[in-house]
C-alpha cells in the first residue's frame, strides 16, 4: 500500500515554524535558509488545499487547520524521536530516559542514583532535568512529576504512584513569622514559583487556612525557591523531600509542617504500552527509595 503523506522534511519545516511562531526561528533550528523553510510550509499547503497559517504582525498564527495539523504531527515527530532514541540507546545496552525537575533530580534523585546502578549494573539513565513549566517528554521513557494537571489527560490516566507529596511553609528560623489569626496566615513576602502557581492555592484548601502577603517574589525552579528562603527573602511553599536537609541541620523552619497532597508523586510513561523492564526496575526502586527515606 502507497502511504497518502506529504514529504516528511515539509512536515518536520511546519512544525518547527508552528511551535516557534516563526519561519527564520525555525530555519535556524532547522540548519535550513528562510527561503528553505518557507518553500516547505507553501508546498505543505498546496498539497492540502488550505492556509496552515495567517500573518500575526511579524509572526505566524496558526489556523484552525493548521492547529490540528501540529497535534498530529507533534504526535508522530514525538513518537519517531523516542523510538529512535530508545534504538540507538539500547544498541548501546539497555538504557532508560528518565524526565523531573531539576530540583528533584539534584536534591534527591541524583545522590541516590548509585544504588540503582549496584542493582542494575547493565542500565544506564539518562536524566533530563528542567522546570516545570518546560517539562515534555523530549524522548524520555518516565516523566516525574507531582502537578500533573497540564499533562494530557490519557498521561493523567497512566501516571503510576510512587509516593506521597507533602508540602508546607519554610522560611529562615529569624523570619519574622506570625502565626495564622483568623485563619489566614499573614506573610510580609510570599515567595511563589511561576510555574506551579497554584501549589500555594491547594495548601490553603488543604490546610485549611487562607494566605495574605504584602508582595511576592517568584522563581523558575524550586531550588531558587529554597535559596531565597534560605536568605531570608520571604516564605516559599516546597515539597518535604526538597528541603529536608535543610530542616535537619536548622537553616530552614517548618512552622506549619507539611500537608499531603492528593496527586502525590508519579511516573508517567512514553505511550500507552507496556513499560521497558528497565522502566519497570526503575519504578520499582523509586517506590521503595521513597518509602524508605525518612
Amino acid at each position: 500500500m502507497v502511504r497518502r503523506l506529504p514529504p516528511l522534511s515539509a512536515l518536520r519545516a511546519f512544525e518547527a515554524a508552528a511551535r516557534l511562531g516563526s519561519v527564520t526561528r525555525a530555519a535556524e533550528e532547522l540548519g535550513r535558509t528562510h527561503g528553505a523553510v518557507s518553500r516547505h510550509v507553501r508546498s505543505l499547503q498546496d498539497h492540502l488545499g488550505a492556509p496552515l497559517f495567517d500573518k500575526a504582525g511579524t509572526g505566524l498564527r496558526l489556523t484552525s487547520r493548521g492547529e490540528a495539523l501540529l497535534a498530529t504531527v507533534a504526535e508522530a515527530l514525538d513518537g519517531l524521536e523516542r523510538g529512535w532514541t530508545r534504538l540507538a540507546d539500547d544498541a548501546q545496552g539497555p538504557s532508560l530516559h528518565v524526565a523531573c525537575s531539576a530540583t528533584f533530580a539534584v536534591r534527591w534523585l541524583a545522590p541516590r542514583l548509585a544504588g540503582f546502578y549496584r542493582a542494575h549494573p547493565k542500565v544506564k539513565v539518562r536524566l533530563s532535568m528542567t522546570s516545570a513549566g518546560e517539562m515534555r517528554r523530549q524522548g524520555a521513557d518516565l516523566v516525574i512529576a507531582w502537578d500533573r494537571d497540564g499533562f494530557p489527560r490519557p498521561d493523567q490516566a497512566r501516571a503510576m504512584p510512587l509516593a506521597e507529596a507533602a508540602f508546607g511553609p519554610v522560611c529562615a528560623p529569624d523570619y519574622p513569622w506570625s502565626d495564622p489569626e483568623g485563619g489566614v496566615l499573614r506573610l510580609p513576602c510570599r515567595i511563589g514559583h511561576d510555574f506551579t502557581t497554584s501549589a500555594w492555592d491547594q495548601w490553603g484548601r488543604l490546610a485549611g487556612i487562607g494566605v495574605a502577603w504584602t508582595e511576592e517574589r517568584s522563581f523558575p525552579h524550586t531550588h531558587l525557591c529554597l535559596e531565597a528562603a534560605l536568605a531570608g527573602v520571604g516564605v516559599a511553599l516546597v515539597e518535604r523531600r526538597m528541603a529536608q536537609d535543610d530542616l535537619a541541620v536548622g537553616r530552614l523552619s517548618a512552622p506549619l509542617g507539611f500537608q499531603s497532597f492528593p496527586q502525590g508523586l508519579a511516573a508517567i510513561p512514553a505511550g500507552a504500552g507496556p513499560l521497558t523492564p528497565q522502566a519497570a526496575d526503575f519504578v520499582s526502586w523509586l517506590q521503595a527509595e521513597l518509602a524508605a527515606a525518612p
